[in-house]
């Protein structure tokens, strides 16, 4: 049975008033990638806007680049689908079996409240289907609600943690915490060491908590599929 996942990535390219740019975080979705295409995976890759989505340049830093980046860098046909993600207003729930969210902070701001993004995860979410999202990429989930009530409510719920978010600089930056949401909102957030892997598996709802976590959490997104 082919394996059909969506991996959906930000189109905001500006951090907060900053004036400074970012995007998606390059390790998160790399890894991931090559992770579900190597696992015989097919996979999709859609954004808000469509096309090239911004890549947070901090992320090719030397510091930040592991074996899937570095992949992903001489990997013509890899960049070529990055170029030509589906606007996420073409994308159907029912062509796909699992939806992932890479972070990078650009998902804070316009995956948070893309109406297309959180009527495909309150769809998947009822069919059964997987929803995965690892590092910022869990703010996509903050506003889905099942049933009426939050997605997360009552749910078992990592991402980026406070204290890794203070590490960076950004607190003051960012419209929102990760962490302070989940919890507003009534769901079980858990984490492990900061920057360490750390990845829940809560049903079919799979949440990474930060960059290190990608590959575990693409790892969990495919022990779930058929």
């Amino acid at each position: 049975m082919a394996r059909r996942i969506l991996m959906v990535l930000t189109s905001h390219d500006r951090l907060g008033d900053t004036g400074q740019p970012t995007g998606f975080w390059l390790e998160e979705f790399a890894a991931p990638y090559y992770a579900f295409a190597d696992g015989g995976a097919t996979v999709t890759i859609a954004s808000p806007k469509g096309g090239q989505p911004p890549l947070d340049p901090k992320s090719s830093a030397p510091d930040f680049q592991t074996d899937a980046t570095r992949r992903f860098e001489s990997d013509p046909a890899a960049k070529k689908a990055l170029a030509e993600t589906t606007p996420l207003s073409s994308v159907r729930a029912q062509d796909y079996d699992a939806i992932f969210y890479p972070g990078g902070h650009g998902p804070l701001w316009d995956l948070a409240h893309d109406k297309h993004s959180l009527g495909l995860i309150e769809e998947m979410s009822k069919a059964n289907k997987i929803v995965a999202a690892v590092c910022h990429g869990p703010a996509a989930l903050l506003n889905a609600k099942v049933d009426g009530a939050a997605l997360v409510k009552g749910r078992n719920v990592t991402g980026f943690t406070n204290a890794e978010e203070a590490a960076v600089g950004l607190t003051q930056v960012v419209p929102f915490l990760i962490e302070d949401e989940v919890k507003r909102l009534g769901g079980n957030y858990k984490s492990g060491a900061d920057w360490g892997s750390y990845v829940i598996t809560d049903g079919h709802l799979v949440t990474g908590q930060n960059p290190a976590s990608s590959q575990a959490a693409a790892a969990a997104v495919l022990k779930l599929l058929p």
